[in-house]
């Protein structure tokens, strides 16, 4: 597997196959456990590898788990980023919305992950969350100032945001069948 970059703010290693193995079992098992509930040695055995391996390439659990912040809110910035690319306003707001409806489709892992645990304080990885947020939800709120600008972008961005998760994980759990736009629209009617 060809290695990655994982965050350029945070100086954190390319990605090797056994970092992957690693990232891969931990989101798994945090999605469906909580970080609080997965252990190293749960992590290690599920990727694979010895329980040396987690602290030789991440430091810590706590590295770890901000490796796997840092990789999949940098894939989303660079999704949302994207999808709004050359749009303003509405159809902005249309497209990265739509963008983070597949990001939630194609990493649904990484979004149980968000919804579990980004709200969360005390966590050594705190910092890092915030700087990426900036990072990623900036597009959003550019595209809502734009579209609402009597409202309060961030919070408006992070009501958008953290209703397409919910909606995203509501469509992959109990209606699979619907399909992308509708979710896109329904979570659009819900803020006018």
């Amino acid at each position: 597997m060809a290695a990655e970059r994982v965050g350029p703010s945070l100086g954190l290693r390319p990605m090797t196959d056994t970092r992957r193995q690693i990232v891969d079992a931990a989101l798994a098992l945090v999605a469906d456990r909580g970080i609080g509930a997965t252990s190293v040695d749960d992590i290690a055995a599920a990727a694979g590898v010895a329980k040396g391996s987690v602290f030789y390439n991440f430091g810590s659990k706590s590295g770890l788990f901000e490796a796997i912040i840092a990789e999949g809110v940098s894939r989303l910035t660079a999704a949302l980023r994207d999808a709004g690319a050359g749009l303003q306003g509405r159809p902005a707001v249309d497209a990265m919305i739509g963008a983070l409806l597949e990001q939630v489709w194609a990493h649904p892992d990484f979004a149980k992950l968000v919804v579990a645990e980004t709200f969360r304080s005390g966590r050594a990885w705190q910092e890092s969350i915030r700087q990426v947020r900036e990072e990623s939800m900036g597009a959003l709120v550019a595209a809502v100032q734009q579209e609402w600008p009597e409202r309060d972008a961030w919070l408006t961005a992070a009501a958008l945001f953290g209703a397409t998760l919910v909606a995203g994980l509501e469509w992959l759990v109990f209606q699979p069948t619907r399909s992308l736009d509708e979710v896109r629209t329904a979570v659009l009617a819900a803020v006018g």
